[in-house]
């Protein structure tokens, strides 16, 4: 009762009415108690943050999980999956069947998935009808592309009950993007999928396909801080073995606004330079004639795996162009990683791609220009020529300052040959943008282009942020004139290179003409006229090809020099 006496009532009583004085005093023994109970729980809370603070940190918790300890390019992969035995976790000779769609990044993981599944029994086959798995690695970048995937979908779920009739169960997965980006509408519609695997997620493929085993649907689509699959040496599948794919990273931390990449790639990890250079060496060995190195963001590669590469150095940007994270520091960087590259073997031709225009400093455009094994073709995607829409696109640069990159490349490479990206009826474009677009696409004359009208994707910085607000009908009609414009002027730009000679790989016989594909390893980008050749066997051999004038094209022949 001292204690009640010392808190101050809530009501102030003038007449002695008893009823009032029990409501007023049972009141503020309630009050009592719940203060008496905060004083408990705060000594309680303040007691755990003391123990807590001479304990380990989330810090240590995080690095102690095996998932993100660091593993030696030739360490195998802890694989402790305590509820399945090992043999449920092997193919047993089922075969598997890969479709994949999208970018070259789709490639090199269709090998990275392959190499894992291989290693536990399981076998590839080039024939649908024969597939007890089928495996679509997907594409989230636009809607079209999604679109293609579902549509596959049904056609795939209708041989599956087909197939069940016949008692030849069928497996469906779908990995990569779109796994990442529409889990459960994939798990929940219509049950189309046995297997979900993201980007990240290939190395519990094995798993994952056993759980399906069982009639239950299996997904994993966490994203990683560290995974490169640096110790995955990928089974390249490449019909003719001219030609190979490297993954160098994954991820991407640009943040374009219309970007679903970061999404569903995740951050940017650089697989560590060992790694690389010893894939590199592997398909050296194997006869490979042409490296591509792969990235979301190919030229931004920092590996910092090892002591001795990490210092002080900032990132070197493109001039006038800037990122939206801060800047990074230390690791051995593109140039470095390049350079020990196009070491290896002089005769294997390097190519890189997808860059960023901000990661192009002047040392990697030298070291392009000096190595002559290194293709002078240069990916730089624009995405638009106004600065303003450049701007709501986040892209961290500016029409002039892009230009200014271009003036910059051609005068340290002057045989360069240039591609880009672009995007038409972006949020908020106008007529002037679009023509401001069609502009740039004139002046700075490409020989190859990619062009593609907007499509909107949730959790983008364009989705919560920005307005769809151009008519379908006029990103088409502004589609059209981008690549009319653009054509013209690859026309022209190519046609400067008739009655030059070129140095060509050689793929082999077209499936629909009767003539030699050519993979273009110098200056890929240009058509050459004369196409028939008079050697019997080409293919993976590089030959000198030139491209007869206007009054010499009806003979067809371009002269060779093995």
């Amino acid at each position: 009762m001292e204690y009640l006496r010392t808190l101050k009532p809530i009501f102030t009583v003038t007449q002695h009415w008893p009823p009032l004085s029990r409501i007023q005093a049972r009141y503020c023994c309630k009050l009592a108690s719940a203060v008496d109970t905060v004083r408990e729980k705060k000594k309680t809370v303040d007691k755990f943050k003391s123990r807590l603070s001479s304990g380990p940190s989330f810090q240590d918790f995080v690095k102690g999980l095996p998932a993100n300890r660091s593993r030696a390019a030739d360490e195998e992969p802890s694989e402790n999956h305590d509820y399945l035995s090992e043999g449920l976790l092997m193919g047993n000779s089922r075969k598997v069947y890969f479709e994949t769609y999208g970018c070259q990044m789709n490639v090199n993981d269709t090998e990275i998935a392959w190499s894992i599944l291989q290693k536990k029994g399981y076998q590839r086959t080039a024939h649908l009808s024969e597939a007890d798995v089928v495996l679509l690695v997907t594409c989230s970048v636009r809607e079209k592309a999604e679109q293609t995937i579902w549509n596959r979908l049904q056609q795939l779920t209708a041989m599956k009950r087909k197939r069940l009739k016949t008692h030849t169960p069928m497996k469906i997965g779908i990995l990569g993007c779109m796994a990442e980006r529409l889990k459960m509408e994939l798990l929940e519609r219509e049950k189309l999928v046995d297997v979900l695997a993201g980007p990240d997620a290939y190395r519990d493929l094995p798993r994952l396909l056993a759980v399906s085993d069982g009639g239950q649907q299996a997904c994993n689509v966490l994203l990683s801080l560290e995974e490169t699959y640096a110790d995955v040496m990928p089974v390249h599948h490449a019909p003719r073995g001219h030609s190979a794919f490297v993954s160098i990273m994954r991820g991407c931390d640009n943040m374009c606004s219309y970007c679903i990449v970061p999404f569903t790639r995740g951050r940017e990890r650089s697989r560590p330079v060992r790694s690389i250079l010893e894939e590199v060496r592997m398909l050296s060995d194997q006869g490979v004639k042409e490296v591509t190195l792969l990235g979301q963001n190919v030229n931004s590669y920092r590996d910092t795996s090892d002591e001795q590469f990490c210092g002080s150095d900032a990132t070197k940007l493109s001039r006038g162009f800037k990122t939206v994270y801060q800047t990074k520091r230390g690791g051995l960087r593109f140039s470095d990683l390049l350079d020990q590259v196009s070491r290896i073997d002089p005769d294997v031709r390097i190519r890189f791609t997808s860059p960023h225009p901000k990661d192009f400093p002047d040392e990697v455009l030298h070291l392009i220009a000096e190595r002559g094994n290194i293709c002078k073709q240069i990916h730089l995607p624009a995405q638009s020529g106004s600065s303003r829409v450049l701007k709501a696109m986040r892209r961290g640069y500016t029409r002039e300052a892009y230009l200014d990159l271009v003036r910059n490349i051609k005068q340290i490479i002057p045989d360069v040959s240039l591609s880009s990206d672009f995007i038409s009826g972006f949020c908020g474009e106008t007529e002037d943008d679009h023509q401001q677009t069609l502009s740039l696409i004139r002046e700075v004359g490409y020989n190859v282009g990619f062009l593609f009208a907007y499509s909107m994707r949730k959790k983008t910085h364009a989705f919560h942020r920005l307005q769809d607000d151009v008519p379908v009908e006029v990103k088409q009609r502004r589609l059209e004139e981008c690549i009319t414009v653009f054509r013209e002027e690859a026309e022209r730009v190519n046609a400067a290179l008739i009655g030059s000679t070129q140095l060509v790989l050689v793929e082999g016989v077209s499936n629909t003409h009767r003539v030699y594909q050519f993979f273009y390893s110098l200056a890929s980008s240009f058509s050459l006229r004369g196409r028939a050749l008079s050697l019997s066997s080409l293919r993976a051999r590089e030959v000198r090809c030139r491209t007869p004038p206007e009054d010499q094209r009806d003979e067809h022949v371009a002269q060779t020099q093995p």
